[in-house]
């Protein structure tokens, strides 16, 4: 996996999202055969009511402590199902071609199922027109691009990830009496851990 793109999933599970990386979206030649068209790099998919629960040795729901509060920069509901078509670069944050493709769009729209296929092209149109789309089941997907740079884009949301690293490198932090007793073995987050680990000397 790609180390940026690493990051961002490892940043979007803490925020608790679900996460395929690198898709390869595939399709038919004209003249008979097939190729990939391009890969999305990450795909997000977060429940409404998304936590950590800490849970209390025994069983009991007394003394469960809630360990999480989504980065307010998601911009996440409390109350709709979000999906993120991502696009993650080291350098500028920036879709590229075939992240703006209808029919890469409408493909992967379709594989994960956000909304029946007759509703597919709508909601493709609405993601291409504003950056984002309410399907009709009520939940959002909107086009997202992260990367080092950020410069003012029309038409989909952006993230840098320097605010990524600082956001995890917080949540290590203040949340370390708890996370320093588990092994993390996505590869991203394991090596914060790692950094965490060596700064304290423990």
């Amino acid at each position: 996996m790609d180390h940026a793109v690493a990051l961002v999933e490892a940043y979007l599970h803490v925020n608790g999202y679900f996460t395929v990386t690198e898709y390869p979206v595939i399709e038919a030649m004209k003249h008979g055969g097939y190729q990939t068209a391009t890969d999305l790099d990450i795909l997000a998919f977060r429940f409404p009511g998304a936590g950590c629960l800490v849970p209390q040795q025994g069983g009991k729901p007394t003394g469960e402590q809630q360990l999480y509060a989504p980065d307010p920069e998601l911009g996440v509901s409390g109350t709709q199902a979000d999906m993120i078509i991502g696009e993650v670069k080291e350098g500028k944050a920036e879709l590229n071609r075939g992240a703006r493709n209808p029919a890469v769009l409408r493909a992967a729209l379709t594989r994960f199922g956000c909304c029946q296929g007759e509703h597919v092209p709508r909601v493709v149109e609405q993601l291409l027109h504003k950056g984002r789309a309410e399907t009709m089941s009520g939940h959002q997907v909107r086009l997202m691009a992260f990367g080092s740079l950020i410069e003012p884009q029309s038409g989909y949301d952006v993230m840098s990830l320097k605010h990524i690293t600082n956001f995890l490198t917080d949540y290590l932090r203040n949340n370390w009496n708890i996370l320093r007793h588990a092994q993390f073995k996505h590869p991203a987050f394991g090596f914060l851990m790692t950094l965490e680990k060596s700064r304290r000397g423990n």
